[in-house]
């Protein structure tokens, strides 16, 4: 007996063309890579690819939203783990450098892509720079609430605490870091641990 397949919808579809890209900018790296390989690995033309991406970047910025995405759940999961606000905030920071040496720094050519989003400055990165400033506001106002921080102003605290952190959290600099630092984690420790004595309530 046949089975009739169900027709792709368009995001089946979008999905489809990132995952593809994806695969050949790991594979020949990101500048190599064409509007018209992709459409070859797929067997479309690559008129079709353009009803869905109208160029080779919006297809890079749809899959460095999911890099980010899945990088702001795991934020948003120590958020709202147990453990006090120091230690979550401290969690935030040290994940988001695991995320980055783990997803970009081992494969230059996935590194390449994020590159990219930066260069152009995408509203992608400025969402997700604003989600895990988001992340931090909500941590700071727990650590208040508890009376484990002094009555700071979280957003602004939120902000200047990634600002003095973005060595330890930025995708370019971090590669920097981590050759200037033969142990970054304990480097990144050091600085946050400074900057929340700050914050913290004495006695």
């Amino acid at each position: 007996m046949s089975t009739v397949q169900a027709k792709a919808t368009p995001e089946d579809t979008r999905a489809r063309i990132a995952e593809t890209a994806e695969a050949l900018f790991r594979r020949i790296g990101f500048a190599k890579t064409t509007v018209a390989d992709i459409a070859a690995e797929l067997g479309m033309s690559p008129a079709n690819v353009y009803r869905f991406f109208p160029s080779k970047d919006a297809i890079v910025e749809a899959i460095c939203r999911r890099f980010l995405r899945e990088l702001e759940d795991e934020s948003w999961a120590v958020a709202r783990s147990r453990g006090s606000a120091a230690s979550r905030l401290e969690r935030q920071v040290l994940g988001i450098l695991a995320y980055n040496k783990r997803n970009l720094l081992s494969e230059q050519r996935v590194h390449d892509v994020v590159l990219a989003a930066i260069e152009n400055s995408w509203s992608t990165i400025e969402a997700h720079k604003e989600s895990e400033r988001a992340v931090a506001e909500f941590i700071i106002r727990d650590g208040i609430e508890s009376g484990e921080f002094e009555a700071v102003d979280p957003p602004e605290t939120a902000r200047l605490f990634l600002r003095s952190m973005v060595a330890f959290i930025h995708p370019v600099l971090i590669a920097h870091c981590i050759a200037d630092e033969p142990d970054v984690e304990a480097a990144a420790r050091a600085q946050i641990r400074f900057l929340l004595r700050t914050i913290q309530k004495r006695g």
